[in-house]
C-alpha cells in the first residue's frame, strides 16, 4: 500500500466527501441540500446518514426547540456568561458552557433513553410492561427524565407528548418507549402524596428512543440544542461591556470555613454561619 492510500485511509469517512469542486454530505451534494433542507434535516442526515421523512423532522425539531435554554441557573449558562467577561471569544465562552455538561447536567435525556430502552427489551424478552418498569426503576436512586427542581409540572413535556400521541396515531413511530415514559410515571407516583412528573429531559428521550437514536446521541442532540442558549447568553453578556464576572456579585464574600486568627497569633475555629 503507498503512503499516500495509508494516509487516505487513516481518515476514511462516510460521512463527507471533499474534492476540488465537490463537498458531499452522505453522498448528497450540498448545493442539492442548500435552500431546501433545513438544519434538523441535515443533522439527521449527518449522524444516521439518511433523510429523515417530514414528520419524523418535524419531531426532532420540537425536542430540539424545546431545550435551547433554561436560564443562567444552569451551570452551563452561567459559566458561559463568565467566560465571556474574561477577554475570550464567543466560540472560548461557548465551549466552556458546553464542557459543563456531563452526567450530572446534560446527561438525564442519555439515561432515560437507557431507562425506556430497557424497559422495552425486558417487554421483548416477555415480562410484561409493569414487571418491567419495576424492575428497571428500582436500578435508580434519582431516575432520570422524572421530577424537577423548579416546576411542579415542567411546561415543556405536555407540548411535546401531545406531538407524539399524534405521531403514534398517524404510524410515525411506534409508541413503545411512550408507553414505558408513562409507565414509569406511574411506578413513581404510586404512594405519593406529590407526583413526579416527566420533565424535559424525559420527554426529549421519548422522542428520540421512537425516532430510533442511540443512547449517547440523545446526549449529543441536547449539546447541539443547550448551544443555542449558551451562545445567544455569551452574546449578551458580551454586548453588556462586564469584565471579569464571577459566580456572585463582587459585593457578596463566600463564607470562609477555616479558622480565624486572634491578637496573639493563635488559630480558633469558627463555625459557618447560616445561609441567609
Amino acid at each position: 500500500m503507498s503512503t499516500d492510500s495509508e494516509a487516505a485511509d487513516w481518515w476514511a469517512t462516510s460521512i463527507c466527501r471533499m474534492e476540488p469542486g465537490v463537498v458531499e454530505l452522505r453522498g448528497v451534494p450540498v448545493q442539492d441540500l442548500i435552500g431546501s433542507t433545513g438544519l434538523v434535516s441535515t443533522i439527521w442526515l449527518m449522524v444516521r446518514g439518511d433523510l429523515p421523512a417530514p414528520r419524523q423532522a418535524a419531531l426532532l425539531e420540537a425536542a430540539m426547540v424545546a431545550s435551547v435554554d433554561h436560564g443562567p441557573q444552569a451551570p452551563s449558562i452561567a459559566i458561559a456568561r463568565m467566560t465571556a467577561t474574561c477577554g475570550v471569544g464567543l466560540n472560548n465562552a461557548m465551549a466552556s458552557g458546553v464542557n459543563a455538561l456531563g452526567d450530572s447536567h446534560g446527561g438525564a435525556g442519555e439515561q432515560c433513553v437507557e431507562l425506556l430502552s430497557e424497559i422495552v427489551s425486558l417487554q421483548d424478552t416477555g415480562a410484561s410492561l409493569d414487571a418491567a418498569t419495576e424492575r428497571a426503576v428500582a436500578r435508580y436512586r434519582y431516575v432520570p427524565g422524572f421530577g424537577h427542581r423548579f416546576h411542579p409540572v415542567d411546561p415543556r413535556r405536555d407540548p411535546l407528548l401531545d406531538l407524539v400521541d399524534r405521531a403514534v396515531a398517524d404510524g410515525v413511530v411506534a409508541g413503545r418507549h411512550l408507553q414505558a415514559a408513562r409507565a414509569v410515571e406511574e411506578v413513581l407516583e404510586g404512594g405519593r402524596a406529590k407526583p413526579v412528573p416527566m420533565n424535559i429531559d424525559g420527554a426529549t428521550a421519548v422522542i428520540y428512543a421512537e425516532l430510533g437514536f442511540p443512547s449517547p446521541l440523545a446526549r449529543g442532540l441536547f449539546v447541539l440544542s443547550r448551544s443555542v442558549g449558551i451562545l445567544a447568553h455569551a452574546w449578551e453578556e458580551t454586548t453588556q461591556g462586564r469584565r471579569n464576572k464571577g459566580p456572585i456579585p463582587r459585593s457578596v464574600l463566600p463564607t470562609y470555613l477555616g479558622g480565624s486568627t486572634d491578637a496573639a497569633g493563635s488559630t480558633a475555629r469558627t463555625e459557618p454561619e447560616p445561609p441567609r
